[in-house]
């Protein structure tokens, strides 16, 4: 039921899927570029078309009564942002604890522009040491899809020379808002 849904989602926003889904059974997937709220209907959208579970993080707001079992039966889980808590520890326990898991990051953190990545997504990986799944929402020719896995290998400037790559030609639906593909650490 789910895949359909996601499919006529799909073909009423105007959007096609393109390749596979993932092999990896666990990993963390870069959502990017993250520029819209249509990014999160889109991309779950997606995952039922593919058959992916994905979890994803969220404000704990997002989880209060009365949507808050919506939210957690569509994958989230609630995070509170304004505490020092070590959410890479956290989600590399919630790896642990798993056989599947895809949990998917906005990198960027938020929808309004920002000149570096949150690099969150990256340490999760490799603490957790799983791989990273590109994937990405492609405005401009309304296409979707995953790109390659990329083990992280501690050299943070080169993985992230391959993350750049894949991500030059992707168009979020607010182009002006999608900034600079880098981390706060290669500043």
């Amino acid at each position: 039921m789910l895949k359909w849904i996601g499919k006529m989602f799909l073909r009423l926003t105007g959007f096609e899927t393109e390749g596979g889904r993932p092999v990896e059974r666990r990993f963390v997937l870069i959502a990017a570029p993250h520029t819209s709220n249509w990014d999160l209907p889109l991309m779950l959208a997606m995952s039922w078309v593919f058959d992916m579970r994905v979890s994803w993080m969220g404000k704990h707001v997002l989880f209060n009564p009365p949507h808050g079992f919506f939210f957690r039966w569509l994958g989230g889980i609630a995070i509170h942002r304004e505490t020092r808590n070590d959410r890479v520890k956290q989600m590399a326990e919630e790896f642990a604890k798993r056989d599947e898991l895809c949990l998917v990051v906005a990198t960027e953190g938020t929808r309004s522009y920002t000149p570096h990545w949150k690099s969150g997504f990256y340490h999760i990986a490799k603490q957790a040491g799983v791989p990273i799944v590109m994937s990405y929402l492609d405005f401009e020719r309304k296409r979707g899809g995953f790109g390659p896995a990329l083990m992280p290998t501690g050299d943070i400037t080169a993985d992230m020379d391959q993350i750049r790559a894949f991500y030059s030609d992707k168009v979020g639906k607010r182009p002006d808002l999608f900034g600079p593909v880098r981390l706060k650490e290669e500043m």
